[in-house]
């Protein structure tokens, strides 16, 4: 019985499981993140000792967590792919007979996307939150041991917020593709070329438009409530929530529209 653990469908098993739980910990952070901790710690107002505290000894072994477990999330992931057996074969067939390539399907077109967005994810806590964040945090730790603060903790904290408020909004439509392939209906559907085009063109575009926003590229960078950056302001978290699931609706409907034969 053991023994089946450690063959090859074994180990893919174990890494699908590792994979959620590493994954639970690192979007149950992200929503602790962005629909608890920001909004909570704007309510500290004029207590900026409190704050800091909050920031020093909550925050930081917060983000401890948060960023092991995305990369492991991603690692797990990685694994997955490398070690299931004809993961990446093509085993289906048209109607004349004639073999399909993995990236017609369906479901592997969605899972596909859900990598790109989860790579994307992983890289912005890594390359950009956790990077502004540590200024947060030295910050922090310098204010409540006496010295000046840093004036450039607010803009980074200004730009953390932002991806990961972005990471919360792509979080959504994540989650949907990981677990199209396996359970959504028409999830083994050969897709025409043109459609897998259309899909993919429109796909890449928002991502990238998205994205540029989050690291502050587009014309109106980093400033609260101007362009896109209103997805991530406004009163409370209605703006982000309204966000991720209304890209969550536009991927629904390319999905339904296009992922089909």
């Amino acid at each position: 019985m053991l023994a089946g653990f450690f063959s090859q469908d074994g180990l893919a098993f174990g890494f699908r499981w590792l994979h959620i739980l590493v994954g639970i910990m690192w979007i149950g952070l992200l929503y602790y993140f962005n629909f608890v901790q920001v909004p909570a710690f704007a309510a500290f107002g004029d207590e900026a000792r409190a704050r800091n505290i909050a920031i020093d000894k909550v925050a930081r072994k917060a983000l401890w967590w948060f960023r092991w477990a995305a990369i492991s999330t991603f690692v797990t992931g990685i694994l997955i792919t490398g070690i299931t057996k004809d993961y990446y074969a093509a085993v289906f067939t048209d109607a004349n007979g004639a073999e399909v390539s993995w990236g017609r399907i369906s479901g592997n077109i969605a899972i596909s996307t859900g990598m790109v967005l989860g790579t994307i994810m992983m890289l912005n806590v890594w390359g950009v939150i956790w990077r502004n964040q540590k200024v947060v945090l030295a910050n922090a730790a310098n204010v409540l041991a006496g010295g000046e603060a840093d004036p450039n903790a607010a803009a980074a904290g200004r730009k953390a917020v932002m991806a990961s408020r972005q990471n919360a909004i792509f979080s959504v439509s994540m989650l949907f593709f990981m677990v199209y392939r396996a359970h959504a209906p028409g999830n083994a559907e050969i897709v025409s070329s043109g459609n897998m085009g259309i899909y993919w063109g429109v796909t890449l575009l928002l991502i990238i438009i998205l994205e540029l926003n989050a690291l502050g590229l587009m014309p109106w960078k980093t400033q609260p409530n101007k362009g896109l950056n209103a997805l991530y302001d406004g009163k409370g978290v209605r703006n982000p929530l309204i966000a991720a699931f209304g890209l969550w609706v536009v991927f629904l409907l390319l999905s339904e529209f296009f992922l089909k034969s």
